[in-house]
């Protein structure tokens, strides 16, 4: 029996399954399979291909997230996130190194969509950070060396954080949003 210590915990565990489904459904729709996308709709991946996939989504989120930033400002918690992201496609590189594995190219903006607003913006990062936990929690998921499970788990807990962060700001934008009304 799973006893969970909060409410939002169940939620965020809910949240994973349910966009896991969604995303399974989207990619077969969809045959650009990049990132974290990518990964959840592949179900037979070896070491290579999950490295793979999972520096692809770090790509992404700096992408997006310097994207954002060009748009709407060096704001918070942008700027701290993006360099966030910078660290983990260095700790994804070394792998790459360990494992002998050449490191894929960076076609990340060529994969990003500008949210139309900062409002849509946070919702489109908690959507991408939702996505890499479950990339993540898959991966942990499956047999995998001991150097590669403790990056994949840390990558994985920065994304609960900063899924947290974004939630927090949206939060905080609607509320200005409501107060101007």
């Amino acid at each position: 029996m799973m006893v969970y210590r909060s409410k939002g915990t169940l939620i965020l565990i809910m949240a994973i399954f349910f966009t896991v489904a969604l995303i399974g459904m989207q990619a077969s729709a969809n045959s650009d399979a990049y990132g974290a996308r990518g990964a959840l709709s592949d179900s037979n991946l070896d070491l290579f291909e999950m490295l793979t996939y999972a520096i692809q989504d770090e790509y992404l989120a700096k992408a997006e997230y310097e994207l954002i930033m060009e748009k709407y400002g060096s704001i918070r918690p942008f700027i701290n996130i993006v360099t966030s992201e910078e660290q983990h496609v260095q700790q994804l590189t070394r792998l790459f190194e360990t494992y002998g594995f050449e490191l894929p190219t960076d076609t990340a903006r060529d994969h990003v969509v500008l949210p139309t607003d900062l409002k849509k913006a946070f919702k489109t990062c908690i959507q991408a950070e939702i996505d890499n936990i479950a990339m993540y929690a898959a991966f942990l998921g499956r047999e995998l060396p001991a150097d590669v499970r403790d990056v994949f788990s840390k990558l994985k807990n920065a994304s609960e954080n900063h899924l947290r962060a974004f939630q927090n700001n949206l939060s905080r934008y609607n509320e200005t949003e409501m107060e101007g009304k």
